[in-house]
């Protein structure tokens, strides 16, 4: 066992099982990735069901525009650690198993795609109203408005979003870690906390710090690249 105090107990790299660290950095990677890729895309098409429902005429319209909203609310109000539980029983039925980090994504899911779906909601709005009435005066469909109007003009606002919901998730993955889920955070605290070696807990923290770096960058890089105000 690691010698678990004072300060050098956090620079024993001997202590460190660096093929188990790689594995775990590359759970939390593909457990992120995959999992934002379906949380933009549930994220989106809820954030726009909530756009394009909120003033519309008609009951159908008021209650679907309702209904959405609950759901977004109530998932973002469950802290997430108490989502994992309250999931575990749709998480076997869909993953087969609730330990793992494949077990880990409808939680991240389920958890993340109504905070974005909200930010979506609210990038729509800040798009420029004479646009849309620009596209509606010269005959485009809503399809259209959507597509080629909505979402090219929201763009870097959707990318940025994006980004911070990433970053957020990348902690959540680390909780759920905690509990059986894989990743550096079952690695942190597994063979860190509990096996007393504080220099695993230290190397996976920095892992982590760098890969929200590395998100962060790039999503900075791509908002730059589609904001039409900074060409």
């Amino acid at each position: 066992m690691a010698n678990s105090t004072g300060f050098k107990s956090y620079f024993q790299f001997h202590n460190v099982d660096w093929g188990s660290m790689m594995s775990a950095t590359w759970e939390t990677v593909w457990m992120t990735l995959l999992s934002m890729v379906a949380i933009v895309i549930l994220g989106i098409i809820l954030g726009l069901i909530l756009y394009e429902t909120r003033n519309k005429p008609g009951i159908g319209y008021r209650i679907l525009n309702w209904l959405v909203g609950l759901f977004v609310n109530i998932f973002r109000s469950i802290p997430f650690i108490i989502l994992i539980i309250l999931l575990l029983p749709i998480t076997m039925k869909l993953a087969g198993t609730i330990i793992g980090p494949r077990a880990a994504l409808p939680s991240l899911i389920i958890s993340a795609a109504p905070f974005y779906a909200r930010m979506v909601e609210s990038y729509f709005r800040e798009v420029d109203s004479g646009v849309l009435e620009a596209a509606e005066s010269m005959g485009a469909t809503t399809w259209e408005i959507i597509t080629k109007v909505l979402l090219p003009e929201s763009k870097p606002a959707l990318i940025a979003g994006a980004t911070v919901t990433t970053i957020s998730l990348i902690g959540y993955t680390a909780m759920a870690g905690a509990i059986g889920a894989g990743g550096l955070g079952n690695l942190a605290y597994q063979d860190g906390f509990q096996a007393s070696n504080n220099t695993v807990t230290l190397v996976a923290t920095v892992i982590i710090c760098l890969f929200v770096f590395v998100v962060q960058f790039v999503g900075d890089v791509f908002v730059k690249i589609t904001d039409k105000r900074t060409l």
